[in-house]
């Protein structure tokens, strides 16, 4: 698997080679390393792809600003300071509106295919039936993105092609960060709205600054969430645990305290930095980026050593 740098600069509207999908299957995520890992943390931005096919694009309901209103916009820069105090840096090249990394392989919705779905396939789930799955029915304002109904060997090539690679280069990352520092932690970072959404259990409430989530303590050593809250307080960021947001399928999956794997999701909200109607970034986001690159300095000189106990090497 190719890891090489790369930096994701394409803007969606534009036609180029980034506006195929054998383009996107091709690279679908980027890692950004340092020359060595200096620290046990990985840092991984699922939702912030922004190269649209343009196939996606012509099938679907919606225009190109209401297709990106599913993404973490500009996630990735915010967090970018990571690869420079010693830590890679795994992006999503796929946006979360053609398919969602945050999910389990195979969370599809019936009423979206022309044919019945394969029974290994999880179409009762919660977010399924938000229209949230792997293959996303709506878009974050649960606008309808397709006219028509899928094939399901098109989702089937879409997780074969982009989701399973995305898991593989995390997997890989974890595991070696797992072997050589006998832990790991994953951050996931993520963006949200400013106000809960009509769906959400927060519908029209004005949200904190960013929102930790560790599965209500389950995904990761408390001292690690602890450590993250009172850090993001010190920087002058008000934050909450796991509302409402506690995590999602990567934050479950990923973490195993017991054998030295934690995880930690992130969510930002995205009027610190961004305009969430234009889906353009502000002044905000250079100042966030400074503290967030401060953060991740401040976490990773937090004493992590009574974290490797768990056990070296494989951890899936």
């Amino acid at each position: 698997m190719d890891l090489a740098p790369e930096t994701a600069t394409t803007d969606p509207a534009t036609e180029g080679p980034d506006t195929t999908e054998a383009a996107l299957f091709a690279r679908p995520v980027i890692v950004e390393s340092p020359p060595r890992q200096r620290i046990p943390f990985v840092f991984s931005s699922p939702h912030s792809g922004r190269h649209y096919p343009a196939s996606f694009v012509a099938a679907s309901n919606l225009d190109a600003l209401t297709l990106r209103r599913s993404e973490d916009s500009f996630v990735e820069e915010l967090f970018a300071g990571a690869v420079g105090l010693g830590a890679p840096l795994l992006q999503a090249r796929f946006p979360r509106a053609y398919l969602d990394a945050n999910r389990e392989p195979y969370e599809l919705d019936p009423s979206m295919f022309a044919e019945p779905l394969p029974p290994h396939v999880n179409t009762r789930s919660l977010r399924v039936a938000g229209g949230l799955g792997t293959i996303a029915r709506v878009v974050s304002d649960t606008t309808e993105i397709y006219r028509e109904p899928l094939s399901y060997a098109e989702a089937e090539e879409r997780i074969r092609r982009l989701y399973m690679p995305f898991h593989d280069t995390l997997k890989e990352l974890l595991e070696g960060t797992l072997k050589s520092f006998g832990c790991a932690i994953l951050i996931d970072c993520h963006s949200m709205p400013s106000v809960g959404g009509p769906t959400d259990n927060d519908s029209g409430a004005d949200r904190p600054d960013i929102v930790l989530g560790d599965r209500y303590g389950t995904s990761c050593a408390g001292a690690i969430t602890a450590e993250a809250e009172r850090i993001l307080r010190r920087l002058g960021y008000s934050v909450v645990r796991n509302n409402p947001y506690a995590g999602g399928f990567n934050t479950e999956h990923y973490g195993r305290p017991r054998r030295g794997l934690h995880a930690l999701q992130i969510e930002v909200n995205r009027a610190l930095y961004m305009d969430e109607a234009r889906l353009e970034p502000t002044a905000g986001l250079a100042a966030m980026q400074k503290d967030m690159t401060a953060f991740i300095d401040e976490l990773a000189a937090w004493d992590w050593s009574a974290l490797t106990l768990g056990t070296r090497g494989a951890a899936f």
